[in-house]
């Protein structure tokens, strides 16, 4: 018991020193497109650890999360268009976009949570599909595919500002997310992704669990939308495709399932890698296809890293350690033989 807050400690302290890094690293790389490249991946980074709720600890397999970085980026969008670029606007916007994700997760939750995992999914995905076609068809408001650009607030047009203000909400929502999963709130919703008919028999009403899962993941999507958004000044219907949902399953499987840190570095790893790749591709004509080298690199990553990045290597350690306790253990005993001797 009394190594544990050490542990805590070296961890907040490495955390820390993380966050410094990634403070400091603008100014000394001194690169617009690389204070662009680290907002995107402080971005998809909270969208990953939104997700990595649903997946990593409540078990949900979920195909319409764009649907909620689509309503936070689109509330934002709208807002900013039509009623001025004002930090004022900017944050009634994501009030509001979380407030209608809130919502929406609420109404679709407690209309599909009681179906099985792989029904859940094919279920968030037509609601998701749903969504997206009213993007379609509702140019008067959102311009269909086309999409439209907006005035980003003042202080905001500044990369650096935004960059900052963005790796602010990825601290606080990671601090907030951690404290949330490790309460019994967060333990209760671990025992659903375990066994939820034991959980249910136990007497937790595990419906209501899963509708805050999907609410807290929901409310933290919509916040990513509203921050890519302004990152882009533009939003169309990419926002809610299958591919943003993807990417967010992509980043936490990489990274690591039920870790939280895991997914932002499997944000990491996808963001950088398709920046680089893709740059690859104007100097050398093979990487012209770098969507395939990408394709393999997730499938080495999955061999290499079976339970993601963070998993793996957590367990590479306690086998570590075990082995060398088991050892110490082995020479002490060789010890008090050859004593008794």
């Amino acid at each position: 018991m009394l190594k544990q807050p050490l542990i805590l400690s070296k961890m907040n302290l490495a955390y820390a020193v993380v966050v410094g890094v990634m403070a400091v690293l603008p100014f000394v790389l001194d690169s617009r497109t690389m204070t662009i490249l680290l907002t995107q991946f402080c971005i998809f980074a909270i969208l990953a650890m939104s997700y990595d709720i649903l997946l990593g600890y409540t078990g949900i397999i979920s195909f319409g999360h764009a649907m909620f970085f689509g309503i936070g980026a689109y509330t934002t969008a709208i807002m900013l268009s039509d009623y001025g670029p004002s930090i004022g606007i900017f944050a009634t916007s994501v009030v509001v976009g979380i407030a209608l994700s809130a919502i929406i997760s609420v109404i679709s939750g407690a209309l599909t949570l009681r179906l099985k995992s792989h029904f859940y999914a094919m279920f968030t995905l037509a609601i998701s599909g749903l969504f997206l076609v009213l993007a379609e068809k509702w140019r008067t408001v959102t311009k269909g595919n086309d999409g439209f650009t907006f005035r980003a607030p003042e202080l905001f047009r500044e990369r650096l500002y935004f960059y900052f203000l963005v790796l602010i909400c990825l601290v606080v929502i990671f601090i907030l997310l951690k404290r949330i999963v490790a309460s019994p709130f967060g333990k209760v919703l671990v025992a659903i992704r375990e066994n939820e008919q034991r959980t249910r028999s136990l007497g937790f009403k595990t419906l209501g669990y899963k509708i805050i899962a999907s609410v807290i993941a929901g409310a933290v999507a919509s916040l990513a939308g509203s921050l890519y958004a302004i990152s882009l000044r533009f939003v169309n219907t990419s926002v809610l495709t299958m591919d943003i949902t993807l990417d967010a399953l992509m980043m936490t499987i990489i990274g690591g399932v039920g870790t939280l840190i895991g997914p932002i570095i499997g944000a990491g790893v996808i963001e950088f890698a398709q920046h680089y790749l893709s740059g690859l591709a104007r100097d050398y004509p093979i990487f012209e296809r770098w969507i395939i080298f990408f394709g393999i690199l997730y499938i080495l990553a999955v061999i290499f890293f079976p339970r993601g990045i963070v998993g793996t290597v957590s367990m590479r350690y306690h086998e570590w350690k075990l082995k060398k306790g088991q050892k110490t253990k082995a020479s002490v005993k060789l010890r008090e033989k050859e004593i008794q001797r």
